[in-house]
C-alpha cells in the first residue's frame, strides 16, 4: 500500500467532538411544563428534545482566531443525518483544504472531495493529477470499507446525541437566561453561561417543544457555531448515480498509477 492511504478516511472527522464543546451540562430530566422555565429547565428540556430526535439538519462553523487550516480537520459543515445512519451534505476543510460531499443510505456511502482536497492531500504534480482524474466523480463503497470508516461515523447521529447530551453535571458554571430575541424568524430565549473567559450560549425557541436552534462558543481564541433545523425531518434519500461514481476497491490502485 502507498503513502495515499487513508487520505480519504484521514479528512473525515466526526463532528461529535468539536460540538461537544458548544453544550452546557444538562440534567438526567427535566420538570413538567412550567409557565416560565428558569435557564437550566430550558436547557434540560432543549437537550432532551435534541436527544430523542429522531433526524435532524445541523450547520457548524468553526472561524476562530489562527483557526487550522491545514485540511486535518472541518471548519464547516452542513449536514442533515438521521438515527438510522442517513446522511447528505457536505464539509468544508478549511481555506487552504478544500470541501467533500457526503451521502449515506444504509451501508452505502459516497464523498465527492473537490479539486483543491485532493491537492491538499497530495502535494505537487500527484495532487493536480488526482484532482483530474477524480474530477466530478464520487467514492463509493460500503461502511465496512477501511478509507470510509469515518464518513459512516460523520452519519452517526445516535453518537452525536450520546456525546453532546451525556450528563456532567459537575463543575457546571452558573446558568443565565437572557431576553427574548429572534433566530431565523424563531422566538428564542438565549441561555448562557461563562467559564475561563469563553461564553457558551444556547439559543432554545419560546414554544412548549423548547428546542434548540442555535449553540454558540465565543471567547478570545474561540468563535464556534452550531444550528440546528428540520427536526424528525426526512434525510434526503438521493445517491449519486453509478456513471459518477468510483468504487474504493479501485481508488487505490488508480492512485497508484498516478
Amino acid at each position: 500500500m502507498t503513502r495515499h492511504d487513508g487520505v480519504v478516511a484521514g479528512a473525515v472527522v466526526t463532528c461529535t467532538a468539536v460540538a461537544a464543546a458548544l453544550f452546557l451540562s444538562p440534567s438526567p430530566s427535566y420538570p413538567d411544563h412550567v409557565e416560565d422555565p428558569s435557564a437550566q429547565e430550558l436547557s434540560d428540556r432543549a437537550q432532551e428534545a435534541l436527544r430523542e430526535a429522531k433526524s435532524v439538519h445541523l450547520e457548524f462553523k468553526d472561524e476562530s482566531p489562527g483557526v487550522d487550516t491545514s485540511s486535518t480537520r472541518p471548519t464547516s459543515m452542513d449536514l442533515a443525518l438521521d438515527q438510522d445512519g442517513n446522511c447528505a451534505g457536505s464539509m468544508e476543510m478549511g481555506s487552504d483544504g478544500g470541501s467533500v460531499e457526503i451521502v449515506k443510505q444504509g451501508d452505502e456511502v459516497w464523498m465527492k472531495p473537490d479539486a483543491d482536497f485532493w491537492k491538499a492531500q497530495i502535494p505537487g504534480a500527484e495532487g493536480e493529477a488526482a484532482a483530474e482524474l477524480f474530477k466530478n466523480r464520487y467514492i463509493h463503497g460500503s461502511t465496512s470499507d477501511a478509507l470510509l470508516k469515518g464518513m459512516a461515523d460523520t452519519c452517526d447521529l445516535d453518537a452525536f446525541q450520546d456525546e453532546v447530551t451525556e450528563d456532567d453535571s459537575t463543575g457546571t458554571e452558573p446558568l443565565k437566561k437572557g431576553a427574548e430575541t429572534t433566530v431565523d424568524g424563531d422566538k428564542v430565549i438565549p441561555v448562557s453561561s461563562v467559564k475561563d473567559g469563553t461564553t457558551t450560549t444556547l439559543y432554545i425557541t419560546t414554544d412548549s417543544d423548547h428546542h434548540l436552534v442555535k449553540a454558540t462558543e465565543k471567547g478570545d481564541d474561540t468563535d464556534l457555531t452550531m444550528a440546528f433545523t428540520d427536526y424528525d425531518e426526512p434525510v434526503p434519500s438521493e445517491t449519486p448515480s453509478a456513471d459518477d461514481s468510483i468504487d474504493v476497491s479501485k481508488l487505490q490502485s488508480e492512485l497508484e498509477k498516478i
